[in-house]
């Protein structure tokens, strides 16, 4: 597309507008005269929809201007997508000339220097344009399309109100105006996965899901999945057993290793948005496709196995209770058969009837079940004399301090009664497995699993304290058992005191043979309770609430496994039905597993697999966060901050410990299953990229070993025939010399490690610094090993110097763009180069002792051969004396004040900082870069003391709205933060003072070409580029007041900052020229704290999915 044909070409170098390249010619004029376009600057504007289109296109010229919006001067001759825009006056008045302008909107969508919006139901669509009514690529009042941090920008799916949106890539924003911009098609770079576009698509399905909370998704879940029927039939049986005391250590120990897994679960479950598929989801994006996909089928299949042990175990109370009666139907397994086929059928009823359904069946069962543990302790304190003879005498001291201790009988040991404890504790995940059904899942999954814990292990601890004060371990259950006054003095028993001899109970070859008392009665707590058939019903909704949980979660995790294609043949069951996306189809095939395994009725043998693959799930989860923490990925940053590496790991190798200790046998089957599930989806390698941690690693370590090997030596038995595809180019007036080139790389590598600076050296040969750039930007790095931004210091010199120097410094920027690389600018007040006064190391020569443009990272040898310093030499090199480097021994020299405070300073990213802020300036969305790289840098022990403060352009009027969003979008990115700044006077005009100066900074650099002939001036500007023409000048007045102004607002609010990280402004390529582009950066960086200017590539580096 070109721009209309009614702006005519500038004089001299012929800067277009930046917005050129995207006007669209609809044939609409606004009204008022039609001035120069070398006096008005253009701002790319969405066309009106609705009733606004037609009063605009019909000429109204007495519709008054939106309150907030400034009219034009004049109007500049457009055409559609143009209007003219001037800079507001602090006074508030206007030209008299001034106009309505075209294309206003209400004063809320309008930005006070004419942003760049969209509108309803617009005909022309663009990457960066999208639905009506917002201003979310509001732009400063410059011609550039540039866009404000967006929370869409960031979106794998559509936003909320319309089509997905994508920023402005780098190369529609820098590259020339004949050339054709790239087609990403993705905001960050990358394609979406046919899994991410699934969920993608789910996700921009119109909504109505039903969704829970912390409370009834993810706390009732765990608390009723922990409180199984251990609770009631087996932890009297514990207590009897071990004693109180290793009963409590028995609780804490579970309690330890589901507390460690539910930190670890809250760590991974806050690390970005969670979808569906709990488990396996958190493992799978952690870990990777490999252990994730083999964890999920055994995790699936697990909880279909657990429907069918919580359904016979119901199923064998309901015979017992029927053979008390003598109502039994056929025989004791074809009963628990009967009535186990039943209950699955009436729980799979309940499932398939939707999530909501099946809620507040939990919570009634969760009613039930809490009903039955009052009751059980309210009965505890009233001691019937009819229950004596059953072990129950109440609270006493004596009762407790004999069970205090274990009293382990037959083949029972302490592991023992643990492995048959710890299932209990093996329901921690049961709101996580919903993950995909919760409102906010970051929220509810660390809150409710952990609250759960607590609840149940405080419970549990309860019940041990409780059974193991008032009944004793044997008792007949006979009334007449009683002493005889004249032996009670001889009684040592507990029960003794209140008369009764239970010594019967134990016969003379050491065998007991009472059926009541903690160590026979699997019941004890239904005699205790104060209604015996609460306790039966409690057992009932145990069983039947972890059935449910189980019928759930195995669906929902399955779907998740079959909607990311790991195992081919299995995506007929990632399709979803209703509202809630139910997987019905997994529903069924649930039910067929559990329907099998619950016609087999005997599950002594399945059960400890089934706590095994629990078990396997929670020591994956455990080394996903170690694994996470030791990768170091910038990625990694959970907004659940109570974790720990160490303890993670820990608690992986506990529930392997555990596995082991409750079947060996049955741990090594599991572990020979997920290793070969691991090895089938490595063979298959599914087409999936989740960012893993395994990945983060693989880079970790390939870096981590290369520096390794860079010092050491060359040894004849290593030796590897090794080829470089990239050619080496040399240039210069003397043929380079190699051999020293090969020494130099080696002695500046070593000056390097002993400085222990984790970087490489580089060097190329070059006719000057900017080819020797170009090379390294395209050559430098091995494979995937690539570096990604170009960081360079500021020139400061730029005005003492020849401008060609500029020219060469200015493009290197610019050729860091053009190969889409990031760029990084930093400024010290008191300049980078500090070769002349710092002691230099034996491996750095005099002649490596350089002037001239020694700020950048590509540092160059200024001296040639011949002696001649006036043009660069053929040698450049990727490392220089910065104060990323710094000397390591002051200088013997005496410094001057000036000198001492150049060094000082350039130790500055060396030091331990105190307590203050790091201020970041993010005014335009590169894709996070500008607010990545001050986050790395306060997780860093040095700047650990300073805290974050963002500040953001907006408009008087919607300060709080704007800081609210950005709120959002920081706590999203789980990016600590101090403050949010809303600029909303970063409108107003610069102070007069400030503009004269900038004048007269710039004056000797101008063209000013309409004071000379037309060729003298197109020869001028030919011979010296960097030039400023009238045209240039006036044309981007906008974004030069904007560099000014934003000057003003940094030394207001940032000038104590321990360091500002703001956002580079871009200058399109051809357009602006580079005295131009200097000034605005000398302009906008100058009388500050250490500032870095940093502009990514626009492809997304932070993402808020997991």
């Amino acid at each position: 597309m070109s721009a209309p044909s009614s702006l005519p070409p500038a004089q001299g170098e012929n800067p277009a507008p930046e917005n050129e390249g995207l006007a669209v010619d609809t044939g609409l004029k606004p009204a008022g005269p039609t001035p120069s376009s070398s006096r008005f600057q253009v701002d790319l504007v969405a066309e009106a929809a609705g009733a606004a289109d037609k009063t605009l296109a019909s000429g109204d010229k007495d519709a008054p201007a939106p309150e907030g919006s400034e009219p034009a001067a004049g109007g500049e001759e457009a055409k559609g997508r143009f209007r003219v825009v001037n800079f507001v006056d602090p006074s508030g008045a206007s030209p008299p000339e001034a106009v309505p302008a075209e294309g206003f909107q209400n004063g809320d969508t309008v930005m006070s220097e004419g942003s760049l919006h969209s509108s309803t139901g617009g005909q022309h669509h663009y990457h960066y344009d999208t639905h009506t009514n917002t201003y979310y690529l509001r732009t400063f009042g410059h011609n550039t399309i540039d866009a404000v941090p967006n929370i869409d920008f960031y979106r794998q799916t559509a936003a909320p109100l319309g089509d997905k949106l994508i920023r402005p890539t780098l190369s529609e924003l820098h590259d020339e105006l004949d050339k054709e911009p790239f087609e990403d098609g993705f905001a960050n770079g990358d394609e979406l996965t046919p899994a991410e576009e699934a969920a993608a698509k789910e996700a921009s399905e119109p909504k109505g899901a039903v969704k829970f909370g912390w409370i009834k998704g993810v706390l009732v879940r765990c608390m009723l999945n922990i409180w199984g029927v251990m609770l009631f039939i087996r932890m009297s049986w514990i207590v009897g057993q071990a004693g109180i005391v290793l009963s409590c250590v028995i609780v804490l120990m579970a309690t330890v290793v589901t507390t460690i897994t539910g930190l670890s679960t809250s760590a991974i479950a806050t690390n970005g948005f969670v979808r569906g598929g709990g488990a396996y989801y958190l493992i799978s994006r952690s870990l990777g496709p490999e252990f994730g996909g083999s964890i999920g089928l055994i995790f699936a299949f697990a909880n279909a196995v657990a429907v069918a042990m919580y359904v016979v175990g119901f199923a064998e109370t309901v015979v017992e209770l029927l053979a008390s009666v003598d109502c039994i139907m056929t025989d004791e397994i074809n009963d628990i058969r009967i009535v186990g086929t039943i209950t699955v059928i009436l729980l799979l009823g309940i499932s398939v009837a939707g999530m909501e359904w099946e809620a507040k069946a939990q919570i009634f069962l969760l009613v039930v079940l809490i009903t039955a543990i009052f009751n059980y302790f309210i009965g505890s304190f009233i001691p019937l004399q009819s229950k004596e003879s059953q072990g129950f005498f109440g609270y006493d001291s004596g009762i407790m301090m004999e069970n205090m201790g274990p009293d382990f009988r037959g083949t029972e040991s302490f592991f023992s009664v643990f492995a048959i404890f710890f299932p209990a504790a093996t329901g921690i995940l049961a709101g996580a497995n919903i993950s995909g059904d919760l409102s906010d899942p970051q929220l509810a999954i660390p809150r409710g699993t952990l609250l759960a814990i607590l609840i149940t292990g405080i419970v549990y601890l309860g019940v041990a304290i409780s059974t193991g004060s008032c009944i004793v371990r044997d008792a007949t259950g006979n009334d007449n058992d009683t002493r005889s006054a004249q032996i009670m003095a001889n009684c040592t028993d507990a029960a003794c005191k209140f008369g009764y001899d239970f010594s019967s109970c134990k016969s003379d070859d050491g065998l007991y043979n009472c059926r009541y008392g903690l160590q026979n009665d699997f019941q004890v707590m239904s005699i205790v309770s104060g209604f015996g058939p609460i306790i039966t019903a409690g057992i009932f909704s145990a069983t039947l609430s972890s059935a449910l949980a189980s019928l759930v979660s195995a669906p929902k995790v399955f779907q998740a496994l079959c909607k990311d294609n790991i195992y081919p043949g299995l995506e007929m069951f990632a399709k979803g039905y209703g509202k809630n996306n139910e997987p019905l189809r997994g529903y069924i095939l649930t039910f067929c597993i559990a329907l099998a395994f619950i016609l087999i009725a005997q599950l002594n043998i399945i059960a400890p697999i089934i706590s095994n693959f629990f078990l396997a799930s929670y020591a994956l989860i455990n080394f996903s966060v170690f694994h996470a923490s030791l990768a170091n990925s910038p990625g990694w940053r959970p907004s659940f901050k109570y974790y720990n590496m160490w303890v993670s790991l820990a608690g992986a190798v506990l529930c392997c410990v555990v596995m082991f200790v409750i079947n060996w046998w049955a741990a090594l089957m599991t572990n020979v299953i997920v290793m070969g599930l691991y090895i089938y989806v490595s063979y298959k390698k599914p087409d999936v990229n989740w960012g893993s941690s395994t990945q983060a690693l693989t880079y970790h370590q390939a870096l981590t070993h290369s520096l390794h090997l860079s010092s050491v030596e060359d040894h004849i038995k290593n030796f590897r025939y090794c080829t470089e595809p990239t050619p080496i180019y040399t240039h210069g007036s003397r043929r380079p010399n190699f051999k020293e080139l090969s020494n130099d790389q080696t002695r500046y590598q070593r000056w390097l490690m002993k400085n222990e600076t984790k970087a490489f050296y580089t060097p190329v040969f070059a006719e000057d610094i900017r080819e020797g750039t170009q090379y390294l930007l395209q050559a430098a790095g091995l494979g995937r090993l690539r570096p990604n931004t170009l960081v360079i210091g500021f020139k400061n010199d730029w005005k003492d110097g020849d401008m060609m120097n500029v020219e060469t410094y200015i493009q290197m920027i610019h050729d860091a763009f053009d190969y889409q690389y990031g760029a990084v600018v930093l400024r010290l007040k008191e300049g980078l180069d500090v070769s002349h006064i710092s002691e230099q190391d034996d491996l750095l020569s005099s002649q490596e002792k350089t002037s001239g443009m020694k700020d950048v990272v590509v540092s160059i040898d200024m001296k040639d051969s011949d002696g001649d310093s006036s043009k660069p030499s053929s040698k450049a090199t990727s490392v220089q004396n910065s104060p990323f480097l710094g000397p390591t021994e002051k200088s013997p020299q005496t410094l001057n004040v000036a000198e001492q405070r150049l060094l000082d300073a350039s130790q500055l990213f060396k030091r331990k900082q105190g307590k203050g802020t790091v201020d970041v300036w993010w005014l335009f969305d590169d894709g996070g870069l500008t607010l990545l790289i001050p986050y790395l840098l306060t997780n860093k022990k040095k700047w650990n003391d300073c805290k974050i403060r963002v500040f953001i352009g907006g408009k008087i009027n919607r300060i709080d709205h704007d800081r609210r969003a950005m709120a959002t979008l920081l706590s999203k990115f789980r990016i600590d933060f101090s403050d949010i700044n809303v600029l909303g006077d970063i409108n107003t005009k610069p102070k007069k003072e400030n503009v004269t100066a900038f004048e007269e900074m710039i004056e000797p650099y101008r063209l000013k070409e309409d004071d000379m002939e037309q060729d003298t001036a197109e020869a001028l500007k030919a011979s010296e580029p960097w030039r400023i023409t009238d045209n240039e000048l006036e044309l981007y007045r906008a974004k030069t007041n904007r560099q000014i102004r934003l000057n003003e607002l940094l030394k207001e609010h940032s000038s104590t900052a321990n360091l500002i990280v703001m956002s580079m402004p871009l200058a399109r390529k051809g357009a602006v020229s580079s005295a131009l582009y200097m000034s605005w950066l000398e302009t906008l960086s100058k009388d500050l704290p250490p500032l870095l200017l940093v502009r990514g590539n626009h492809q997304s580096v932070l993402t808020f999915y997991s």
